[in-house]
């Protein structure tokens, strides 16, 4: 991983960016002390709608609300 400093990263932010954009990880120092670090962002990974169904209903069938409504437990928070 590179190592630039505060005052450089400023002057040169766009080539900077360009370079994170092909995977490269950047650190900013001040005063040689790494206080930032540039990398790729992390893609958003989009999830299957029926994985996230199955893993909310298996949920559900280990948490239970005893008996309790939503607007008892509501209520039970305004107090």
């Amino acid at each position: 991983m590179e190592t630039v400093g505060a005052y450089e990263a400023k002057t040169h932010l766009p080539k900077l960016i360009k370079r994170v954009m092909k995977g490269q990880r950047i650190t900013i120092t001040k005063h040689g002390v790494p206080v930032a670090v540039l990398g790729p962002a992390d893609s958003l990974k989009k999830t299957d709608p029926k994985i996230i169904i199955t893993e909310l209903r298996n949920f559900r069938k280990k948490h239970s609300l005893n008996g309790l409504t939503i607007r008892e437990l509501i209520e039970e928070g305004r107090r």
